[in-house]
Parts: C-alpha cells; structure tokens; sequence
C-alpha cells in the first residue's frame, strides 16, 4: 500500500482528495462530498463492467477514482444526482469504447464532463479547485501541482500550455477579443492551474517525449483560447484538451504506418 502511495496515480489521488476535504469544509457545503460519492461508485462500477466485458485483467480501479473525483471537483455542487451519475458513465464508457491498442484516445473526466455540458448544459464551478476559496489557497494548489508534474514528468505540457494560454490571453486583451481579462480571476485561472497540472498531464493521453509535450501544450492552449474567445464560458479547457488528445492518436497513427510502409519496402 506505501508503495502504490508513491505513484503518480497515487500522488494524484491523495490531491484530489485533499482538495475535496479542503474546499467542503472551508465552504461548509458538503454537496460535493456526497457528489464525490456517487462519482467515484458510478465510476467503478462502470469500470468494473466494462472490464469484465472486454476481458481485461482485473487491477485496483485507481483510475476510475480519479476520473470521478476530477468530475465531482469540477461539476458543481448543486448538480443533480443523476447528471453526476450520467457524466461519470460517459467518462468511463469512452475509456473502453474510444480507444487505440487498448489506450484510451481521449481523458475520459474532460470527455465526461464535455458531453454533460453539450448533453446536460451542466454548471462547472470547479469548487474543489478553490475558485471560491481565498486567493492564499492557490498556494496548496500550486503544491499539489508540482508534485504531480514532476512525478509524472510532464512540465514540458504543463508550461507551453500555460505560457501560450496566457500569451495569447495578453494579445486578445490588447484587441478588445472575446472577454480576456475574466479568465485572469476567480474562478477561471483556478480552473486553468487545476486543468493543466491535473488533466493536462495524464500519461495515458499525452506524449511522453518533450518535443511532443511542447507541441501538445501549445496545441491545447490555442485551440482552447480561440474557442474561449468565440464562445466563452468554461468548455474551451476540454475542447483544447480533446484535440490534443486526437492530434496524438493521429501521430500515433502515422508512426505506426510509416513503420509498415518502411518494413515492406526493406
């Protein structure tokens, strides 16, 4: 067990928790808490379903609890019952059915909590990200993010992500495009930083290498602010995500076939 704590799927669920008792007992709401519950039980039982049918081997569901947990911290806390149930259903079902050499294409929480906006028109408030919180709790998160980063070695993402999002934040401010400067306060920068070291930086869907790290991250953040600037709201961080996560599947893809064309022409 001291062992599994050490792991980067660990160091994430310890945080994940951790942001969860935090935010509930500073709030004295204990709506996300019973959110988290059915998140997280839908999350592996649905896992666990869906595992059985694919006749994979059975392991510690630990990624179905994150995925549940990072739904339950972002959806918020007066989403109903179901939506939170529907939503982690989803998440879970796209890690089974899109998938690519038994990988999941997409992060199953950002398809998940996608499809409840376009499906549900679900609010995400991100609570458990603190963006209700005092400013000085954005010093845990930023702990919290850097232990994860660093212990699954994806600051490459982390910062060309950041540093192209809030580049591009600067120049549409400067024009007068979309409405920049929101999305420097509460709770949009908290939902940013909990975004880019918590689900920008999952191994499963993301490069691994750093020239594909800087590219992905790039990818993500202009994707994400040119659809923040048309439509606004708080989507364009999943959208951004998502087709990074396409753009990878596709390199994967075309590595793949260079390989058999190169081998059939040796």
């Amino acid at each position: 067990m001291t062992q599994w704590l050490r792991t980067p799927k660990g160091y994430v669920m310890i945080s994940m928790i951790a942001f969860l008792l935090i935010a509930a007992v500073y709030s004295l709401d204990l709506r996300g808490v019973l959110n988290s519950f059915i998140a997280v039980g839908v999350s592996v039982t649905a896992d666990f379903i869906c595992a059985s049918l694919a006749k994979k081997k059975r392991a510690f569901p630990d990624g179905a609890i994150i995925s549940g947990l990072i739904i339950a911290l972002i959806l918020s806390t007066r989403t109903s019952w179901y939506v939170v149930a529907a939503t982690a259903l989803i998440a879970i079902s796209s890690k089974y059915l899109l998938v690519y050499k038994k990988k999941p294409i997409f992060n199953p929480a950002a398809f998940g909590l996608l499809a409840s906006i376009l499906l549900f028109r679900t609010g995400q408030s991100w609570w458990g990200a603190f963006g209700d919180l005092p400013a000085w709790t954005n010093v845990i998160l930023l702990i919290g993010g850097y232990m994860i980063t660093n212990r699954v070695n994806k600051f490459p993402i982390v910062f060309s992500y950041l540093g192209t999002y809030f580049m591009l934040l600067l120049i549409m401010g400067f024009f007068n495009i979309g409405d920049s400067s929101d999305a420097l306060r509460s709770p949009f920068i908290n939902a940013t930083l909990f975004f880019a070291f918590f689900m920008l930086t999952d191994p499963p869907t993301t490069p691994a290498k750093d020239k594909d790290q800087f590219i992905f991250g790039i990818l993500s953040a202009v994707i994400g602010a040119v659809v923040y600037g048309i439509f606004g709201g708080l989507m364009y961080l999943f959208v951004g995500l998502l087709v990074g996560n396409l753009y990878q599947y596709t390199l994967k893809r075309l590595t793949v076939s260079s390989s058999k064309t190169a081998g059939i022409r040796s």
